[in-house]
């Protein structure tokens, strides 16, 4: 078969356009709650746990779920999988929108996790299908990766705009004509070839990889929200522990739900390491950049979004020009290269002092994305690739599954480590002020409006300068580990060629 008769036409591009707009609402859904809390707490009446749960059951599901549901699709068809997520969210789109009670939504939050589970690996696995040009192919993984970052990054946004002029539901029924528009065009525009791995699903694995990943998950998330204890101690070794048992079940099956063979590509292995890592590293400076805006410098939520724009425009401007790259430059070297650039973004960070101004801020974030889409996207285009065509599926969820578990042990992990250096570098609280100050900087602030003016300027300022000294330790931290990835990048993988990202290293 010719180069010409492999790439794709017009159809093919049509239908990634489809399925990239169902991405950017997945990923929205993660964040543009973020606004509307309070308006739903008002008018639902939710408790304080039930806030948490609406917010975060989704992501819970959505990490819990994606191996499961990747290999589904490689075993019933992706785009029947695709079609299947998609009616159900843009159902459950609906029930969140009008829901009448807190527990209603929590339902349909839930719902929203498996249906978004079922289409994010879908859509990463069937680019494959639609592209089989590797140029191609790489070109559209870009385009699908950096919306469905955008959408992340616009989710707080959007969320305001619609709480502006509508009520807080419409932030779910944005959702509803674009999955119908996948439900009506997919039959017609996602053709490519298909392969599917014959074998049942083995619903023990599902079972212990949900035992597995949800407390680990949850452990992270509660230790990012409130430190260290042994609700997260638990839930961590439990989850670890379940963890061993589904690796070693996998092993054991003829037709197993996670395919552990895939890891004997070192090429395959070593770089979905090195992006669980550069996750990692960003993961507790996306947690802490927003809190330095609006703590330190000031900046409403919705203007503290706007100011963290540049650096998702520079990933968008980035992943434009890295389909040209790849095909002129070796992956481990891109590699290599973009975790010594994010690194030193992280440096630019860790030099940030008290008086940094917004522009030192963006400045180095910009680094520090610029860095991380080469990471991200080729990472992800050689688990696409790199995987046989009937387990493109499963090879896509654990591409996804490393992003999600990168950036939530960033966050628990160095948002801890703030928190340690907060109440280090603060020390002894003046006599007269609450303990609740020594918890975080914004604790900190709502001490200091109940307290008289010298003693609260003063406060104020030792509260500063502590989160500060800790984001400036974060941000060291973040630089090592990106500069220790691209060091073991280069020693694991320097030398092989592009022929190798096929192979088994």
């Amino acid at each position: 078969m010719t180069q010409s008769e492999t790439r794709a036409g017009p159809r093919a591009w049509i239908g990634l356009a489809v399925v990239t707009a169902a991405s950017v609402l997945i990923a929205m859904d993660n964040t543009i709650l973020f606004l509307s809390l309070p308006h739903i707490t008002a008018d639902l009446g939710a408790t304080g746990p039930q806030m948490l749960w609406i917010q975060d059951i989704y992501g819970f599901l959505v990490a819990g779920l994606l191996i499961t549901m990747g290999t589904l699709g490689d075993r019933i068809g992706r785009r029947r999988l695709l079609m299947i997520g998609a009616a159900a969210f843009g159902a459950a789109s609906l029930l969140a929108a009008f829901s009448a009670s807190a527990e209603m939504l929590i339902a349909a939050r839930g719902i929203l996790g498996v249906a978004g589970a079922a289409l994010v690996p879908t859509i990463l696995g069937m680019v494959r299908g639609l592209f089989p040009d590797p140029k191609q192919r790489t070109r559209a993984i870009s385009v699908l990766m950096t919306c469905f970052t955008l959408g992340g990054a616009l989710g707080p946004l959007a969320g305001g705009v619609l709480l502006e002029h509508f009520w807080w539901g419409a932030v779910f029924i944005v959702a509803v004509p674009v999955m119908a528009l996948v439900l009506l065009t997919a039959p017609l525009l996602l053709t490519g070839q298909e392969d599917t791995r014959p074998g049942r699903l083995d619903l023990p694995s599902v079972g212990l990889s949900l035992v597995s990943i949800l407390p680990i998950t949850y452990g992270v998330k509660e230790l990012a929200s409130y430190g260290p204890s042994w609700t997260v101690l638990v839930s961590i070794v439990a989850g670890g522990a379940f963890t061993v048992l589904f690796a070693r079940r996998q092993y054991r099956l003829d037709s197993p739900l996670l395919d552990l063979r895939l890891f004997r590509s070192r090429t395959f292995s070593v770089s979905l390491g090195a992006l669980l890592l550069g996750q990692f590293a960003i993961g507790g400076m996306l947690f802490l950049l927003p809190q330095f805006f609006q703590l330190v410098l000031g900046e409403t939520p919705l203007r503290a979004g706007l100011w963290l724009l540049p650096g998702t425009a520079v990933f968008a401007l980035v992943a434009i020009i890295v389909p040209a790259v790849v095909a002129r430059v070796r992956r481990d070297r891109l590699l290599t290269g973009a975790l010594v650039l994010a690194a030193a973004g992280y440096v630019q960070l860790a030099l940030a002092g008290p008086g940094a101004g917004h522009a030192q801020l963006v400045a180095a974030m910009v680094v520090m994305f610029a860095g991380m889409a080469p990471l991200v996207l080729v990472v992800t285009d050689l688990a696409v690739a790199g995987a046989p065509p009937d387990r493109a599926g499963a090879a896509a969820a654990m591409s996804s599954t490393a992003t999600e578990f990168g950036i939530a042990a960033g966050v628990a992990a160095l948002g801890s480590v703030l928190a340690a250096v907060y109440t280090r570098v603060l020390g002894p609280l003046p006599e007269g002020v609450p303990a609740a100050a020594g918890e975080s900087l914004a604790r900190a602030g709502d001490v200091a409006g109940h307290l008289p003016e010298p003693v609260a300027e003063q406060l104020l300022a030792t509260a500063r300068d502590a989160f500060v000294t800790g984001f400036n330790v974060v941000a060291a931290i973040s630089a090592v580990v990106a500069l220790g990835s691209a060091i073991a990048v280069k020693s694991l993988l320097g030398g092989r060629s592009a022929s190798h990202t096929r192979g088994n290293g």
